[in-house]
C-alpha cells in the first residue's frame, strides 16, 4: 500500500509541477514520509520512474483482462476506451513525460511490443487489427494531452467505427 502512495505522490508531483520537480525529497514531502521511508521502496529517482512505468503496464494489463471481448484487439480497444473514459490517461502522460532516458522506460517499450503483436495471427484480419491498435495509441496520446477533447458521444462514434474495421 505504501509503495502505491509513493507512486501516486510522484505522479501528482509530475502532473502539477513537471519533470524538473521530480526529486526524491519532493516526492517524500508530497507523500508525507521521510526521505528514508521513500528510499526503502525506491533507492533512486530512476527506480521511482521505473516503478511508475511498471505500475502503468500492470494497470493496463488488468484493464485488458477485465474486458469480455472475443479477440485481443477488441479487448485492447475496449480497455483503451475505458482508460480514456475513466481518466486513467493522466498517469500515462505523466510517466512517459517523466524521463528522457528510454532505458528507464524499457518495460514500457516491451509492453508496447507485446500489446501490438499479441495474437495478431488469430485475428480475422491482422492488418485491420494492427490499424485499430495504432488508432488506440493515437487516441490515447491525444486524450492524455487534452482529456476533454473527445466528449462521450464522439468517443462512442470512434469506438463503433473502429469495431466495424474488425
Amino acid at each position: 500500500m505504501r509503495r502505491d502512495e509513493l507512486l501516486d505522490a510522484a505522479e501528482q508531483l509530475l502532473c502539477d509541477q513537471g519533470s524538473d520537480a521530480l526529486t526524491l525529497a519532493a516526492v517524500a514531502d508530497r507523500a508525507g514520509v521521510s526521505k528514508g521511508g521513500l528510499l526503502y521502496h525506491f533507492n533512486t529517482k530512476e527506480a521511482l520512474i521505473k516503478g511508475m512505468a511498471e505500475r502503468l503496464i500492470d494497470d493496463f494489463d488488468q484493464l485488458m483482462a477485465e474486458q469480455g471481448e472475443t479477440t485481443y484487439t477488441r479487448r485492447y480497444l475496449a480497455a483503451t476506451m475505458a482508460a480514456i473514459r475513466s481518466g486513467r490517461l493522466r498517469r500515462w502522460a505523466v510517466v512517459t513525460g517523466a524521463s528522457g532516458n528510454m532505458f528507464l522506460l524499457g518495460p514500457l517499450r516491451e509492453a508496447m511490443t507485446r500489446w501490438h503483436t499479441s495474437e495478431l495471427d488469430s485475428e480475422p484480419d491482422p492488418v485491420a487489427a494492427q490499424i485499430v491498435r495504432l488508432a488506440c495509441e493515437g487516441l490515447w496520446d491525444v486524450a492524455s494531452h487534452d482529456p476533454g477533447l473527445y466528449p462521450d458521444d464522439e468517443l462512442d462514434a470512434l469506438e463503433r467505427r473502429l469495431i466495424s474495421l474488425l
